[in-house]
């Protein structure tokens, strides 16, 4: 890649170049907090507030009835360089409250302490009962043209471009809680459409717990803390959930899903979406078609391991909000295909034997393949994580002409209980003039007044029929861009509180997916099993598990059983055995190894020409390369480029490393102390190498990570307990080829072969 076309190689020659005029070497590293350093002594000289820094965006300025504002960009930023109440009265004190005497009480008439507490007191809205804990970013979602034969959307034309807002998410836990809690995540598009907001609301799974929404309460109130304690925080390895379960076996596909490798992603850049309902699509002939959405990563599916997600949990709880931040900032744009799944739109809204309506189902892609329609790019930060991430409001209703409904039962809940806690979290009705709710389509929808209302309506006719507003607004049909509903027939039946026959099939889907999984995938999941039941309490709970296992495979229940200390029952019934389908598995393919990231352990004594030289590839190559040293600050600092140190050995750890490069023999360095540095300590083993290095390297080994080493770096393979001999493991005299062998490993995500697996 050119290096003008490449951002992140940018941000080196910046850094170089603010090293040559001795600026602070680290200006253009991910993460900076403003654009500029902040000086050591507080400023007192008045000046504007300063800028966003170059990745971030803000809402696109648009009034609370949808009409673009030119030239206003920056018109909800702060704007004084002087401290002002709401009001916008300059303040000459905000340090101290007003009182009688500097000894004397505080009076009541402070108006500037009333209104400043009064403020804090109320900084936090209600926090969502599930999807609390996310991560969001501004993008732009391109159409294929694709998808024309079978909808009228006008966001999917060709080449129509289309501002989005994405929110990733977990389900569980609060939003004090980690991101790498093994859980569904949520993904959620907004896409700004000129036909109005469009939401697709959906999870990186592509089945639910349940089948019909009377359900959510339940299963949400079991994988939440036990009410009596509030513990555990965004697990669902505790009783109350595998209660539920146990008992409701509709949940079990889900679960198997999230007991394997997809309940830890490794970042949300390589996490698939899903649309988890059927949805009903209509072109410009009328003609409807079924369809499933699916998001799929242009960097490839992978996930953390197990280790790694309980490491980085106490590491680094922001691990995914930090990686896409990051990524965005670094010019490492994350991008997924939207595609969908296609089906005849029949009466019994079926596709080969499989219930369409039933969102515990999948329809396997070896049946009906993923077709590309569109791209979707992710490239700004928000400016302001409340305004944007927090008050960002989804909902399966905002839909656009040419996507409609289906009749599943888990959907028609959604479509009433996401309107309805908006309400509650956002303070009323008029959540959708929120900055990062607005459409960017012209609105007049006559709805008026209530809590936070800030459109100024005029007329004096908001009903329908009028005549003094001159009838307007005026009913637009299909032929006018109007929002018509599929005419779908609705058979004659009797009201029931029952399930489909079709609904009640719980585990051949489960067992497809089972049989699906490579080796390696297996062993996590009976790990995985294994770990969360063995948190239970109760041993009936453990036991009718078991007995759901059974049903989907013996193998997998007796490595869970055996796990667990019980015996492990048989199935009830005799097991099929489905084709498996490839697409259900994370490995197997190779994948781009853009934005993934390369430590390279370096100190003084290394050779720093070839780790510029290794620097200065990986960024060539797409990716980030964070060079690891034994402190902060430079390598080389006494010569004419030194390179900056993003990673000292006290702050570094594995887990943020796709791979690694050991480019030096780094000695203990005066702070490796198991006093003031756990990570320090070596079990009483005399090495030559910082154990913090060791460290580092043992951990990315046991997680089959690739790892590459100079000839003069050998020793600190062996003092880790390396096997310079194994799978993954490269060593060489040129930093190059190290590196390219190291890249062609990366495109497998890991080196899964580097150990044996019994399943």
């Amino acid at each position: 890649m050119a290096k003008e076309t490449n951002p992140i190689k940018a941000a080196v020659d910046r850094i170089s170049e603010a090293v040559s005029e001795e600026k602070d070497p680290a200006a253009d590293i991910p993460g900076r907090p403003t654009e500029q350093p902040p000086p050591l002594e507080e400023p007192t000289e008045p000046r504007a507030p300063l800028p966003p820094k170059p990745d971030q965006d803000k809402p696109a300025s648009y009034t609370a009835t949808g009409r673009p504002v030119e030239g206003l960009a920056d018109s909800r930023s702060q704007e004084s360089a002087y401290l002002t109440n709401a009001q916008g009265t300059r303040l000459p004190d905000s340090d101290h409250s007003l009182k009688a005497g500097p000894r004397g009480p505080v009076l009541l008439q402070d108006h500037h302490l009333r209104e400043k507490i009064m403020h804090f007191d109320h900084e936090r809205i209600p926090e969502r009962v599930v999807h609390a804990r996310g991560a969001g970013a501004h993008g732009v979602f391109k159409g294929y043209g694709t998808a024309e034969s079978v909808t009228k959307a006008a966001f999917l034309r060709k080449d129509v471009e289309t501002p989005t807002f994405t929110r990733f998410s977990t389900v569980a836990g609060s939003r004090g809680s980690m991101d790498t809690a093994r859980d569904t995540r949520g993904f959620a598009t907004k896409f700004y459409t000129s036909e109005g907001v469009y939401d697709l609301v959906g999870n990186n799974i592509p089945v639910f717990f349940i089948q019909d929404a009377i359900k959510f309460p339940d299963v949400v109130h079991s994988v939440k803390p036990h009410p009596d304690r509030e513990i555990p925080q965004a697990q669902s390895a505790h009783d109350s959930f595998w209660d539920f379960l146990s008992l409701h076996t509709e949940a079990l596909h889900h679960t198997i899903w999230f007991m394997a490798d997809r309940g830890i992603p490794r970042s949300y850049r390589t996490m698939e979406g899903f649309g988890v309902h059927t949805w009903r699509l209509v072109n410009d002939g009328g003609e409807t078609t079924l369809v499933k959405f699916h998001w799929k990563p242009k960097a490839g599916v992978h996930s953390l391991v197990w280790e790694e997600a309980q490491l980085v949990a106490g590491a680094d709880p922001d691990f995914h909000r930090r990686d896409l931040a990051d990524a965005i900032e670094a010019g490492a744009y994350p991008e997924w295909e939207l595609g969908i799944q296609t089906f005849p739109d029949t009466p019994d809204q079926t596709f080969e034997g499989i219930d369409l309506l039933d969102p515990t189902k999948i329809v396997p892609e070896e049946l009906a393949p993923v077709q590309p329609i569109g791209l979707l790019t992710l490239n700004a930060n928000p400016s302001n994580y409340f305004a944007e991430t927090e008050q960002v409001a989804f909902h399966p209703g905002h839909l656009v002409p040419g996507i409609d409904v289906t009749d599943d039962p888990l959907l028609a809940g959604r479509l009433f209980s996401y309107l309805d806690t908006q309400l509650t979290r956002l303070g009323g009705p008029n959540f959708a003039q929120v900055p990062i709710n607005r459409t960017h389509a012209p609105v007049n929808d006559m709805l008026r007044d209530g809590m936070h209302q800030t459109a100024v309506h005029e007329g004096v006719a908001p009903y329908k029929p009028n005549s003094l507003d001159g009838g307007c607004p005026f009913f637009a049909g299909a032929e006018e861009g109007g929002y018509v509903e599929v005419p779908a027939r609705v058979e004659a039946s009797r009201r029931v509180r029952e399930a489909p026959e079709s609904f009640a099939d719980h585990f051949s889907q489960p067992r497809l997916f089972w049989l699906s999984l490579s080796s390696v995938e297996r062993e996590h999941t009976i790990s995985a099993f294994t770990f969360e039941l063995g948190k239970c309490y109760e041993d009936a709970i453990k036991e009718r598990t078991l007995r759901a296992l059974a049903e989907v495979d013996p193998y997998l229940c007796e490595q869970v059983a055996g796990g667990l200390g019980l015996p492990a029952p048989k199935a009830t019934r005799e097991l099929e055995s489905p084709a498996p389908s490839p697409a259900l598995s994370q490995l197997g393919g190779t994948w781009p190894t853009k934005g993934r990231v390369i430590g390279v352990i370096a100190d003084d004594g290394s050779d720093l020409d070839v780790v510029r030289a290794l620097r200065d590839e990986i960024f060539d190559g797409g990716m980030v390369p964070l060079v690891v040293g034994p402190t902060g600050g430079t390598l080389g600092a006494s010569g004419d480029d030194p390179i900056t140190v993003q990673r000292s050995f006290a702050t570094a750890r594995s887990i943020e490393f796709d791979a690694l490069i050991v480019a030096g023999l780094p000695a203990a360095g005066d702070d490796a102390n198991p006093s003031r540095d756990g990570k320090a300590w070596t079990g009483g083993a005399d090495t030559a190498v910082d154990p913090r290095v060791s460290l580092m390297l043992n951990e990315a080994y046991r997680h089959a990570k690739a790892l590459g080493a100079l000839t003069v770096a050998r020793p600190a393979l062996d003092a880790a307990g390396v096997p310079v001999e194994s799978l993954g493991v490269v060593v060489g005299d040129q930093g190059g080829t190290i590196l390219r062998e190291v890249v062609d490993l990366l495109g497998r995500h890991r080196v899964w072969d580097r150990f044996p697996t019994h399943a």
